[in-house]
């Protein structure tokens, strides 16, 4: 399996998504609010949702969710051991294809977080 740049599908997303927008701002502000009101620390942290919306990209086999969500777990201090036992979840609850998407969701968390410089390897 090639190296995926999880950075360059956001990126390739991005036109598309703009171009969709325009046509629903409202129902696309509504979706982004939701987002970040979902995403908001809570009676579960940042992190935590971010993780729990990672194993709902890769049971989904979303590659741009998993680019968001590796990237969402990265920049809220997410570690390799709990990204890997959050993808563990994965297996149990998806099986097989768990064990494609998951090593793609792990790869792109280390994309992101050697980006910002915190990946943490033991708690």
């Amino acid at each position: 399996m090639s190296m995926t740049d999880y950075e360059a599908v956001l990126g390739d997303l991005a036109e598309p998504i703009k171009q969709l927008r325009e046509h629903i701002p409202g129902v696309w502000d509504a979706y982004s609010a939701e987002h970040r009101a979902v995403l908001a620390d809570g009676a579960l942290d940042a992190k935590t949702k971010e993780l729990m919306a990672l194993v709902a990209a890769i049971v989904k086999r979303c590659d741009g969710c998993i680019a968001s969500h590796a990237r969402g777990a990265a920049r809220r201090g997410a570690t390799e051991a709990e990204v890997a036992e959050a993808i563990g979840v994965t297996m149990l609850m998806d099986g097989g294809p768990a064990t494609v998407y998951g090593p793609r969701a792990f790869q792109a968390y280390r994309q992101f977080a050697a980006k910002y410089q915190h990946r943490v390897t033991a708690e």
